[in-house]
């Protein structure tokens, strides 16, 4: 959304097997009309960022992060949201790091950005009243930043929990009719989700809530599919590998302070299936 409304076009890219953007196929998308590459480090995992970065340079291009679901993840040990112009974080409650309602926030180190989004963020006022462009009410209010503060000291100590959790079902999911996930080597995974793919995705969401364990597909249609951007003419099989994953993939249950009991149910009944 934040591309078309600010009068651009989106230009899909194919992700990878890590279910990331495929660096490997960025630049035969560049056009003279390129202005930027949006990198989303989707599910929690740290995309592949050293290519990517050198495109930017190499073509002039803008790079933007969008790190909704991977605070604190890493490439090469450095941060996601660092290696772009702009980084933005969503701390929307389900998120890693979560406030009470919607809230987010951007990291960058040019300081026309940092000033531009100041004031946009602020009905584009630099002075009280004063609106020096369109801008939105999008200001972090005192309840959500109160609760920020105190989350931002356990980010690690919950990351690290659901790690233990994903562990155990990278080492003990066992079923052929499942692909488990694969994490990229220099990438570090925060697991904002643990997604399996099936191409007995419906039987097994059915067999699964049946169990009563849920089950959520994140994310059923494609952008270049939906409706909001039919205008762009795409059509089923523009873009296989997007499609082939939107028909397969399936979200875990997996949440802090799941049980040890839970966890068994959960993989004993997926084993079973």
């Amino acid at each position: 959304m934040g591309i078309t409304i600010n009068g651009a076009k989106p230009v899909f890219v194919e992700p990878d097997k890590y279910y990331n953007i495929d660096a490997t196929k960025i630049e035969e998308k560049i056009t003279d009309k390129t202005r930027a590459i949006l990198v989303v480090h989707l599910y929690g995992q740290a995309s592949n960022m050293a290519p990517i970065v050198n495109i930017c340079r190499e073509h002039d291009l803008r790079l933007i992060e969008d790190c909704a679901q991977s605070h604190g993840a890493k490439f090469n040990d450095q941060m996601t949201g660092t290696f772009g112009d702009i980084g933005c974080f969503s701390f929307y409650p389900s998120k890693n790091l979560g406030a009470f309602g919607d809230a987010g926030a951007i990291v960058t180190n040019d300081l026309k950005i940092a000033e531009d989004v100041k004031v946009f963020r602020n009905y584009g006022s630099e002075k009280r009243y004063y609106n020096k462009v369109v801008g939105a009410n999008s200001r972090l209010d005192e309840l959500q930043a109160g609760l920020l503060r105190v989350r931002l000291k356990h980010l690690d100590e919950l990351a690290e929990e659901k790690k233990r959790i994903c562990e155990r079902y990278l080492n003990e999911l066992k079923n052929s009719k499942i692909e488990l996930p694969r994490v990229r080597e220099g990438s570090t995974h925060i697991w904002h989700q643990f997604v399996i793919r099936s191409d007995y995705r419906d039987e097994l969401v059915k067999y699964l809530d049946d169990k009563g364990i849920g089950t959520i597909i994140h994310y059923p249609i494609p952008p270049h599919l939906s409706e909001a951007y039919r205008c762009l003419g795409f059509k089923r099989g523009d873009l296989p590998v997007t499609e082939r994953y939107a028909d397969t993939v399936l979200s875990m249950p997996l949440y802090n302070g799941m049980t040890v009991d839970e966890q068994n149910y959960v993989i004993k009944s997926i084993n079973s299936f």
